[in-house]
């Protein structure tokens, strides 16, 4: 079957599916904060396996840390828009998928360039401040709401939602709507119209506000005044809508279930909770990257398609073929890890791939690490007898999701 007529009938597939069929949701699912037996099992057969065939298009997994590297990073044999395949580019400008992720060249670089000056090295070092400030005050409310509380909802969530409201420069009047429209983002048990429908709500929100600092800007200093300031008369509502949208996705959802499950990870991990409560930024600095690995609450990247045919590790993958890198099955490459299963900062190694790679990798994951740091060490400091208040066997964490998280973690502050 042509390519055009097999991604003409994958479109119609994938948007009237209501379901992720169970043979495939392997890659999306934990035990905790491990990878399911199937994953592992998944090596078996090789660093890249056939994970699904629909409708004449294969699907195709990789879990090898050099295997998925090499298709991050290139942009000329993949393609990274596959909206095509999606089905809902006729919708209203809010339901239509998009973004930095979605997007290829020249569009991805014309929209990158918008965001990459608010993200320099000067320009994280003067967001320190507020990022002390942010965190001070969810240790502030954790200890007025003790000595029992949810660490995901009062510091997991309420550290790295306020950086990204303060970053966007949103109103206070904003925050709390923001917040409603939220959830949901990434959750994969009804096959994603969840998504759809909340992710639509949180860009139009995003689009509108663009429009209202079109008429009155509300903070100079803010990424969305400026973005308005000094791109409006090139970029529409939509796009720097959708710009916005993407900051508050790869700022606040990953950053959320990276500080609750890294702190349910250090809780396990006494040494490393002494390393952060000494605060040496070096040893600061490598408890922080193996919990990048280790955790890799983004479990895969945005999908590939494959622009010709061509060998990816050892299989040949035919033009039009979706390739998904397991971010999780990479962190966990025994070919790159003498015991990747064991939490252990002594041996983290440059090169996480928890961020992405190549044209494509995350534009914040200098903040996102700035707030790893900042807020552990701050919490360990502030409660350094913090302990888990419930058994483990009843944490309850995401079922089928993209971004991996824990519902509740219920600590004492000791």
């Amino acid at each position: 079957m042509p390519v055009s007529l097999r991604r003409a009938a994958l479109r119609v597939a994938v948007s009237s599916a209501r379901r992720v069929p169970a043979s495939i949701r392997y890659p999306l699912q934990r035990d905790g904060v491990d990878p399911v037996p199937r994953l592992e099992e998944s090596r078996r057969e090789g660093d890249v396996v056939q994970l699904a065939r629909l409708l004449g298009t294969r699907v195709w997994l990789v879990t090898g840390y050099d295997v998925a590297r090499s298709v991050l990073a290139d942009s000329d044999a993949f393609a990274n828009d596959v909206r095509a395949l999606i089905g809902r580019q006729d919708r209203a400008p809010a339901e239509r998928i998009g973004g930095l992720g979605m997007t290829d060249q020249p569009d991805h670089g014309r929209l990158r360039q918008v965001l990459t000056p608010y993200f320099t090295r000067r320009r994280l070092a003067e967001l320190q401040d507020d990022i002390d400030r942010v965190v001070g005050a969810a240790l502030d409310d954790m200890a007025a709401h003790g000595p029992e509380v949810d660490l995901v909802e009062r510091f997991g969530f309420q550290v790295p939602f306020g950086v990204i409201c303060d970053l966007l420069g949103m109103p206070d009047v904003d925050r709390q709507a923001f917040r409603r429209r939220g959830a949901a983002r990434f959750d994969l048990r009804d096959a994603g119209a969840g998504i759809f429908d909340t992710a639509a709500g949180t860009r139009q929100f995003l689009i509108d506000l663009v429009a209202t600092e079109r008429r009155a800007p509300y903070l100079p200093d803010g990424i969305m005044s400026r973005m308005v300031a000094d791109h409006g008369a090139d970029f529409d509502d939509v796009e720097l809508g959708g710009l916005a949208d993407g900051v508050f996705l790869g700022g606040y959802e990953t950053s959320a279930s990276m500080l609750s499950l890294g702190t349910w990870v250090l809780l396990q991990h006494p040494e490393s909770w002494q390393v952060l409560r000494r605060g040496d930024p070096r040893e600061v600095d490598l408890v922080v990257e193996e919990l990048l690995r280790f955790v890799c609450p983004v479990q895969v990247a945005f999908p590939r398609v494959a622009r010709r045919e061509l060998r990816v590790g050892d299989r040949t993958v035919r033009e039009g073929d979706i390739v998904v890198v397991s971010l999780t099955g990479a962190g966990r490459d025994p070919a790159r890890h003498v015991d990747p299963a064991r939490f252990d900062p002594t041996t983290a190694a440059a090169g996480t791939l928890a961020f992405g790679h190549g044209l494509h990798r995350c534009v914040g994951a200098e903040l996102a690490r700035m707030e790893l740091r900042t807020a552990l060490v701050a919490l360990a400091q502030r409660f350094p007898d913090l302990a888990l208040a419930c058994d483990p066997a009843d944490l309850a964490f995401t079922e089928l999701a993209v971004v991996h998280g824990v519902e509740r973690l219920p600590v004492h502050l000791g």
